[in-house]
């Protein structure tokens, strides 16, 4: 979802009457089987399949909403802030004619229009892997307390490869909460598996071996990592994987058989690469302790020197229930800003590691810098704790912390000439394309309600609606707030039991139809 600013908007709905109404055949079925259908389907990540018309049209007001308010697809990063790679956007024209489809009362159209549902064979993006390992069945014991398990996985191989493409595939997303991957050459790990009788061995922090090299996570919401050309993580020979597993407190008793999957260099000379917590929550922390008293909203800083040249490839944001935004750039010796990545509204369910369009390269000397704000409020839905309480530095889901991982290697200036994706728009399922013109009223000539104040207190005045209808709030997760009658062209909106926040006004005719949408905050 984008960052809800002060300023208020209005997204206008309405299509022209002369306008051919969207299809499903002819111009949705093409949006939905690019861009959703990879979480959304049997076996994916989303809640229901949309792998077809039926599928599809009980969900319309859903898929309308979501794409309206820039929840769905999924993309957490700000990408006016950095255009980063592979991001998940749909462009303004396909969420218009979602809209028009919807409002249009969603027909499906000449089915032979339509093009094949995507088939998804397997739940590997690597799917040819050139090491795939399966931690051993692990029924996860119902408990209070957080389990961190650690297993390890014996890889066959026997000389110094390095790692350019890096995978984990959850066995069973409702109860795996992180996992975290190292490398192992002195055995330290296989003989702690080995003295615990269960398959693995626990571990808090990390994996309980002096020198284990991390070389990948997974978080909700994170993809497979490629490594710029030409650069690599090693994987030392004979060496061991090892993940450590986070499985939440009030996991029910469920089976888990995480994999790990890994692409190889094939050969040739391959520059070697880490991924480190550059900037975190304790040696880099300029205003620290990592300490939320109840009820207060605070936001913390970090910092780091660079103190050799060195190309980042990748940022990792990291942090817990009680974050509300991260931030991270850098400062470079001349003074110039070089802007990383900006999440204003953090979401722990979508975390990643996102590359860069091209490899940043950062002289010695650069500065780089972290901001997280944290809310430890009542106004916060997602904090875990009612009433409020006092939240510290911890790997459990209720603690809280703030990490920025990077992938980095030794610098030089040419790596900005390395692409890893150019593409202004992923592409789409067998090259489709939507083709019916939507046709719709340009914004600027769209007059718009009037929102006063901004931010409100216990009561928002609407001016300018397009009429009578159903006023109704909704907050930034899509729940209804509130419902109200409109007669005329000006309504008033009660704010008192509502918390602090963003919120969405939506007003809908006497059809139940959106015409218009409006933002508003609370303070």
């Amino acid at each position: 979802m984008r960052h809800l600013h002060t300023t208020v908007f209005v997204l206008p709905l309405a299509v022209a009457a002369q306008t051919p109404t969207p299809t499903w055949s002819a111009d949705i079925a093409c949006i939905v089987y690019s861009h959703c259908a990879p979480c959304h389907r049997d076996g994916g990540a989303g809640h229901f399949p949309l792998t077809g018309y039926l599928e599809a049209y009980p969900y319309r007001n859903d898929i309308r909403d979501a794409t309206q308010l820039r929840l769905m697809p999924p993309w957490p990063p700000d990408e006016d802030y950095r255009s980063l790679a592979h991001e998940r956007l749909l462009t303004q024209d396909e969420v218009d004619l979602i809209a028009a489809w919807v409002n249009g009362g969603a027909p499906e159209g000449d089915p032979n229009l339509a093009p094949p549902p995507p088939t998804f064979n397997s739940d590997w993006v690597i799917a040819q892997p050139d090491i795939t390992v399966r931690m051993e069945d692990y029924v996860v014991p119902p408990s209070t307390n957080d389990d961190y398990r650690c297993f390890v996985l014996p890889i066959n191989n026997p000389t110094d490869r390095f790692i350019t493409g890096f995978e984990v595939v959850p066995g069973n997303t409702s109860v795996v909460h992180h996992v975290l991957v190292f490398t192992d050459v002195t055995g330290q790990a296989a003989q702690l598996d080995a003295g615990d009788p269960e398959p693995g061995y626990s571990s808090f922090g990390g994996i309980g071996v002096a020198g284990a090299k991390l070389v990948g996570e997974w978080v909700p919401g994170a993809e497979p990592y490629f490594a710029p050309t030409g650069m690599g993580l090693p994987l030392p020979a004979n060496a061991d994987l090892v993940i450590q597993v986070h499985y939440p407190a009030g996991s029910t008793a469920e089976l888990d058989s995480t994999r790990i999957n890994l692409q190889l260099a094939s050969g040739g000379f391959v520059r070697e690469m880490a991924l480190d917590a550059v900037l975190e929550h304790t040696i880099t922390m300029t205003d620290g302790p990592l300490v939320l008293p109840p009820h207060v909203v605070q936001t913390f800083h970090n910092q780091y020197t660079v103190p050799i040249p060195v190309t980042i490839t990748a940022i990792g944001p990291h942090a817990h229930l009680l974050c509300t935004r991260m931030k991270a750039y850098a400062v470079l010796p001349g003074n110039d800003t070089l802007p990383l990545i900006d999440i204003p509204d953090w979401d722990f369910r979508w975390q990643g590691l996102y590359a860069f369009r091209k490899p940043l390269y950062l002289p010695m000397g650069t500065v780089l810098h972290g901001e997280a704000s944290y809310d430890n409020t009542t106004a916060n839905p997602d904090n875990p704790n009612d009433p409020p309480q006092w939240v510290t530095l911890g790997e459990a889901t209720t603690d809280e912390m703030m990490l920025f991982f990077f992938g980095w290697t030794l610098g030089f200036p040419t790596d900005t000439l390395i692409v890893v994706d150019t593409t202004a728009h992923s592409a789409h399922h067998l090259d489709c394309e939507p083709f019916t013109p939507v046709g719709l009223p340009d914004r600027a000539e769209v007059a718009g309600p009037l929102v006063h104040p901004v931010p409100a207190d216990d009561q928002v005045f609407l001016s300018g609606l397009a009429g009578p209808g159903t006023l109704e709030l909704h907050d930034a997760a899509g729940r209804l707030c509130g419902r109200w009658s409109v007669r005329g062209h000006a309504h008033a909106l009660d704010l008192q039991n509502v918390k602090s926040g963003a919120y969405v006004a939506l007003l809908r005719d006497e059809r139940g139809q959106v015409v218009q949408r409006v933002r508003v905050l609370k303070r």
